[in-house]
């Protein structure tokens, strides 16, 4: 039984999709953004913020 070549290629859509936000966060400067929210809480938390 051979397998649709279509069918076995669909995980490529949104591995591609995936990977254009991961670089679209990245060039917006996103992963800043939630290390500085983590920073804040982390700070609340502990009660010096």
């Amino acid at each position: 039984m051979k397998k649709n070549k279509k069918a076995s290629r669909q995980w490529l859509i949104p591995l591609t999709v995936s990977l254009i936000l991961f670089l679209i966060g990245i060039n917006v400067n996103e992963p800043q953004r939630v290390l500085e929210q983590a920073w804040n809480i982390c700070l609340s938390c502990i009660g010096i913020g």
